[in-house]
This record gives structure tokens, C-alpha cells and sequence, in this order.
């Protein structure tokens, strides 16, 4: 299964760059996606897994081998295994450029972002565009019912959790998903963390689902410093696993809070750190509320054009709105997310709107039909959002 809008969004930074990055998770689908798109190249790209060892020989004398194969697209899978590429590849696009070849020759993977953005900002400004991929979204569902999206939200978006045969089979995929970026992938990445620690901290994540972040306390916990509980939650978030939201900050003259909530990034993970099977399971667990909200944004999240800037509002008089959404001084919307099929608005949401200045109010549930309800607020399903939100309306 591979995300359409991510490909044609993909091959057209491809036109525009000399190098494109994409972002995500292991099995998200990113060497599904770049098989996809050197389909349609010609002549037929060069693919290097920079965790083969056979791979890594190619490019002992990594210059030399991108000149041999000048003209063909180079997809770098794992790139982040190897920092020391990003000079090289500096000095080949820029050499390029000079002969006139401008766009489109290198396709670099990476499940690291942040020491990946970090590496090529100081080598590639202006040469290299991202893209991250996240799981599967409501959009991409072959049959766009609530009963599919409802699947959606219990199995996540990795593909292979997805399409399993059952939800058992599911289950099973994400546990040993879980596993092995414990036991194999985080080692490997130079952190020396324990890993039932480590599991410890994710499984304490999914109980409070889309809480407020509070290091000391979780450090407290699992008895470890504040600060280290800290470093593993960046660690988390650096692995695109766990996503943390900003609250938003304007001058309204309220007391607002000021720590971010954090949320695992993918439903299906959340579901499976607390052994949760099936949607009967789901639906009577207590993290169903903060699930659901979890799913939506990232949903949201997929889809926001170029410089939205999302964030959260809460006071401590108890003015509160799930999501924020900033399109530029002249747009604002305001996102409230329940698990209802009749739901309903606090006098807290109605309060941040005014505090904020809301252009649009929305209400995001998992109904079909879409309809307004007082104070200009619009009940809407979350694939209706969706296309709103990318509108730029």
C-alpha cells in the first residue's frame, strides 16, 4: 500500500532539489515509497542500504562512486548510520550544479529526525527539501468507512500492522515492533539506555495519553533523574515515535500553562503498550478519550500545508481547546476532538476561542454527517477536516 499524495509530493521536490530527505519511523513504508518512485525513473536509480555491509563497501570512496553513477537518481536508506556522507554529498551537488545539473539526484531515507536535520543543516542548507512520511491516514483508506477507520485507529498506520489478517495478528506485529526498537534499533544507535526502562517510559506515556509533560515526575517514577527521564523522551521523539505539543503562547493577559502535552505518535503502538486486542478492548479502556484526540491530530497533522503552526490552549481558569491550528495572522482554528456520536462543548472551549481570537471553531467526531451547532461551531468527521484544514480556506 503506498500513500499516492506522499509520492506525487515527493517526485515534485525531486524536480525542485538536488537532494530530498524523507522521515519516518522504521516500516512506515519510506523503501515501499522510494521503490515506488524510481519505478518511474530513467535511467534506473542506484539503492544503497547503508546497513549492509556490502552497501557500505560501495562507498569507501563515496565520491568516486557517485561520479561513476552520475545521472542516476542514488536512494541512501538509513542515511543517519553514516553522518560523514553529508560533506560529500555538499561537495558532489555543488560540483554538479556547476555543470548545470540541478535537481534530483539524491534520495536520502531516514528514521533519526532530528540528528538527521541537525547533520545536514550544517552541510546542505539550500540544497536538500524534507518530506516525512507518517502511517497510513484516513484519506489513504482503500474503503473509507467508519468501520475501516475505526480499524485505522485500533491498528494504527504501519502498514503491515494494518493489513494483518486479524487483530490478533495485528497485535502481535506491534508488540515485536516494540521489541525490537528496544532491544536492536536503540542500541544501535549509540544510546546505552535499559531497555525495560525504556519500555517502562512508553507504557507510562500511553496510560496518560495527550497529558501535560512532566519529566521530574515520570523520572520520579521509574527512578531516574528529571533530567534523564527527559533525555529518553527526546530520544523517543528524535525516532518520530512520540510527538510533543506546544501550548499556544499568544498574549491574552491569562495565566496559560506552559508545559507541552505529548502523545505517542502512532494509535496502534499506544494500543499495544497496553495490551489491547480488539475495539470492544478499546472502547472500555480509559485511554479511549485521549486515544482518539491522539489519532486526530496526527491525522491533522499529515495534512497541513507549509507554515501551519499547530498548538494547544489551555488556562489555568480552565479555558482549554485540543487544538490549535495558525494559518498566517488571518486564520486561526480551533479544534476541539470527542469520541461521541451526540457531543457536546464545554464552556472552557467557548473561552479559549474568544481568548484566541478563533477565525473557525470545529468539532471533530467519528460520525459521517456534518452539521453546525451554536456559536458558529461546526460538527464535522475527520476526513471533512481533513480536506479543510489543507484547503487554506
Amino acid at each position: 500500500m503506498i500513500p499516492r499524495i506522499a509520492q506525487t509530493e515527493l517526485a515534485q521536490l525531486l524536480d525542485e532539489f538536488p537532494a530530498v530527505g524523507v522521515l519516518g519511523p522504521r516500516q512506515v513504508g519510506k523503501t515501499t515509497l522510494a521503490e515506488a518512485i524510481a519505478a518511474t525513473f530513467d535511467p534506473e536509480p542506484v539503492y544503497l542500504d547503508l546497513e549492509s555491509s556490502a552497501d557500505l563497501s560501495k562507498l569507501r570512496e563515496a565520491e568516486s562512486y557517485f561520479d561513476l553513477n552520475k545521472g542516476r537518481l542514488i536512494i541512501l536508506d538509513e542515511i543517519q548510520r553514516v553522518p560523514e556522507l553529508f560533506p560529500i554529498l555538499r561537495g558532489v551537488i555543488d560540483r554538479r550544479r556547476r555543470q548545470g545539473l540541478r535537481t534530483g539526484q539524491f534520495l536520502i531515507l531516514g528514521s533519526a529526525s532530528l540528528d538527521l536535520l541537525k547533520q545536514s543543516s550544517e552541510t546542505l542548507a539550500g540544497r536538500i527539501a524534507y518530506k516525512e512520511l507518517p502511517g497510513l491516514t484516513v484519506p489513504e483508506l482503500p474503503i473509507p468507512t467508519p468501520a475501516e477507520q475505526d480499524k485505522l485507529w485500533l491498528r494504527g498506520g504501519f502498514p503491515d500492522s494494518f493489513l494483518a489478517q486479524q487483530d490478533a495478528s495485528s497485535l502481535r506485529w506491534r508488540l515485536n515492533f516494540i521489541s525490537t526498537y528496544l532491544e536492536r534499533d536503540i542500541p544501535q544507535l549509540g544510546p546505552r539506555i535499559p531497555a525495560v526502562t525504556l519500555r517502562r517510559l512508553w507504557t507510562m506515556l500511553a496510560h496518560s495519553q495527550g497529558g501535560q509533560l512532566n519529566s521530574t515526575q515520570l523520572g520520579a517514577n521509574l527512578d531516574i533523574s528529571g533530567p534523564t527521564a527527559k533525555r529518553y523522551i527526546e530520544l523517543l521523539e528524535d525516532l518520530l515515535l512520540i510527538r510533543t505539543l506546544r501550548p499556544w503562547s499568544g498574549n491574552v493577559g491569562k495565566r496559560l500553562v506552559k508545559s507541552p502535552k505529548v502523545y505517542i505518535r502512532d494509535s496502534g503502538l499506544t494500543h499495544a503498550l497496553l495490551n489491547l486486542t480488539s475495539l470492544d478492548d478499546l472502547l472500555g479502556h480509559p485511554v479511549v478519550g485521549a486515544s482518539w484526540e491522539g489519532f486526530v491530530i496526527e491525522n491533522l497533522l499529515s495534512c497541513l500545508p507549509i507554515g501551519t503552526t499547530p498548538w494547544f490552549y489551555r488556562t489555568s481558569a480552565g479555558a482549554e481547546i485540543d487544538l490549535v491550528l495558525e494559518q498566517g495572522p488571518a486564520q486561526r482554528y480551533a479544534v476541539e476532538i470527542k469520541r461521541s456520536l451526540a457531543p457536546s462543548l464545554s464552556k472552557g472551549f467557548y473561552l479559549g476561542c474568544e481568548d484566541i481570537g478563533a477565525t473557525k471553531r470545529f468539532l471533530v467526531y467519528p460520525g459521517s454527517e456534518r452539521y453546525p451547532i451554536a456559536n458558529d461551531v461546526t460538527v464535522i468527521p475527520l476526513v471533512d477536516m481533513m480536506k479543510e484544514v489543507a484547503s487554506r480556506n
